[in-house]
């Protein structure tokens, strides 16, 4: 890792200052060319970054750009310049104390009368108006570096701006914008959308952080490697691989994602069951099986609402990590519109989603990793109404050979609680007799990467939409994980298709015994009402576990 650090009294001129970071990127790159360079600038640095990347368009960069300070000519920083030229050199001492104890109107004032007598009277005059926003912020400066540097640094960035987007045309590496809402400096979120504009879209991404000021990096509540995670922006070789460039989220990191969900996490109360080896059904999560690899294999709740306490509950109880097999729309979309945008799923990919491919599959097996697999994928977590519980699984096994060839073990489950959370009222038959939903529905499945167009039946109808949910007073999950079934030494005999298709209509058939079990056990949960769970926990504390049915 090298650090670009530049003196208060260095003097050194942008092209010279690009130079040297030229030459440390070439240096690196004929050491390792066959890896990325990552180049991470905040503001003037990522004028730098941008400015080495069209300079070198044949070395494989990864740029990530920190409120970038190509938005200089844009903003009110250039207005500095006049009037720190015109303040009195050196500046006063007491200048901080009487900008910390001036403000409103009484700062404008204070500024006419600096102004009085430039070359520029009006034209300063006018821009002081805009200026008083950084009332705030030149206390500091001023305390920290002489006017001299402040001129330098401003006179700096002016040309560092200039320079960097008069090449912008000339930039071909991946790029990660990150721009701060709240910045005070520069207008950094409308500059990152004109830079997504501007930079290749196959290759660029912006993720912003409303409440951030303008030094992104010098806050506690941001991670720069939890985003470029997140992002799916880590990698070793020419292309990202979800499977070797994955870096597990470290144990913080993993927290902080379950306890974002802890609302819903309350909320849902999980029950888990689990069956042993022996076949015995324990409550819990004794029966999963610690060693890789592992496929769990389901019925996808409405909305897929079911993952998020799963994967939370097996992480802190197992310490196992599942790794679930994902819909592309996720990490990729064939053009930009009214789908979520793609940081919406930035946690997914911390916790180790890959989108939905055999490649993706064949790597996680071979990594001894625990999977999760819904062969019903959008068409069971959007389904229509009265179809909860059903499984809308393809004609043909998928995941069966494959699992034979690594000697996974296959959990089956079901899940059930989505009927005691909401109620689907108005669905995707409605939906598309109404020309403008039916509009609507077309374009959004249009943004999406499309899964199984060779496929026949309902499982190949899966149109992206949202279908309309009347709430309910919130019940409980409950998931009941089935014996595993162990394909160690059955890759020879499972290579015969009759076979394989015998063993996935043998977890099929387990996913729909595990529902209906569930079923009709809750009937006889004294706490499946959100109520009388409450009640429980405020007399037991809220970290208490809540008792259910009985096995």
């Amino acid at each position: 890792m090298w650090c670009l650090h530049i003196p208060v009294a260095d003097r050194t001129p942008f092209t010279d200052l690009l130079k040297i970071v030229e030459r440390t990127v070439r240096s690196e790159h004929q050491r390792s060319p066959n890896r990325p360079i990552y180049l991470v600038g905040e503001s003037l640095g990522a004028c730098l970054a941008l400015a080495v990347a069209a300079l070198n368009p044949d070395i494989d960069l990864v740029l990530i750009l920190a409120n970038p300070a190509t938005s200089f000519r844009r903003s009110s920083l250039q207005l500095l310049t006049p009037l720190l030229e015109a303040l009195p050199n050196p500046l006063s001492p007491g200048l901080p104390n009487i900008l910390r104890s001036t403000e409103g109107e009484s700062l404008r004032m204070l500024l006419d009368n600096v102004v009085q007598g430039l070359p520029l009277q009006n034209t300063a005059g006018e821009l002081v108006k805009d200026f008083t926003a950084f009332s705030l912020s030149l206390p500091v400066l001023a305390d920290i570096l002489p006017k001299e540097t402040l001129v330098w640094k401003l006179k700096m960035l002016k040309s560092a701006s200039a320079y960097a987007h008069s090449r912008l045309y000339a930039i071909k590496a991946q790029t990660l914008i990150l721009c701060s809402g709240n910045d005070q400096l520069l207008p950094s979120q409308q500059e990152g959308e004109r830079l997504l504009k501007l930079l290749p879209k196959s290759k660029c991404q912006l993720r912003k952080f409303d409440d951030s000021g303008h030094f992104l990096f010098l806050e506690d509540s941001i991670d720069l490697v939890t985003i470029i995670k997140g992002t799916s922006y880590y990698r070793r070789g020419k292309y990202h691989d979800y499977a070797s460039d994955f870096i597990p989220p470290t144990l913080d990191e993993a927290k902080n994602i379950i306890e974002s969900n802890s609302l819903f996490n309350l909320i849902a109360s999980a029950v888990m069951l689990s069956t042993l080896e022996d076949g015995t059904l324990v409550k819990g999560l004794a029966g999963i099986p610690s060693e890789g690899p592992v496929l769990f294999v389901g019925y996808h709740m409405l909305l897929g609402l079911e993952k998020i306490p799963l994967v939370s509950r097996i992480f802190l109880e197992r310490n196992i990590l599942l790794r679930g097999v994902a819909h592309p729309m996720m990490f990729m979309r064939s053009k930009n519109g009214r789908l979520p945008d793609l940081s919406s799923f930035d946690k997914f990919r911390v916790m180790g989603a890959v989108p939905v491919a055999p490649t993706n599959l064949f790597k996680l097996f071979s990594s001894k990793s625990h999977v999760l697999l819904y062969p019903g994928g959008m068409r069971e977590a959007l389904h229509r109404k009265g179809e909860e519980y059903k499984l809308f699984w393809p004609e043909q096994s998928e995941f069966v050979r494959m699992a034979a060839r690594f000697g996974a073990k296959i959990v089956p489950f079901g899940a059930v609680g989505e009927d005691d959370l909401g109620e689907v009222v108005f669905d995707y038959d409605d939906l598309v007799k109404i020309p403008y939903f039916r509009s609507e529905i077309e374009s959004l499945t249009n943004e999406a990467t499309q899964l199984r167009s060779d496929a026949g039946g309902e499982v190949a109808n899966q149109p992206v939409h949202m279908p309309l949910i009347l709430p309910k007073v919130p019940g409980r999950f409950y998931y009941y994980f089935g014996k595993p079934l162990e394909m160690e030494g059955r890759k020879q005999e499972l290579r015969d298709r009759k076979k394989a298709h015998e063993i996935y209509l043998q977890v099929k058939s387990e996913v729909e015994r595990c529902i209906a079990y569930l079923k009709v056990k809750r009937e006889s949960d004294p706490y499946r009402g959100i109520g009388p769970r409450l009640l429980y926990q405020a007399t037991h504390g809220f970290e208490s576990e809540v008792p259910t049915f009985e096995i």
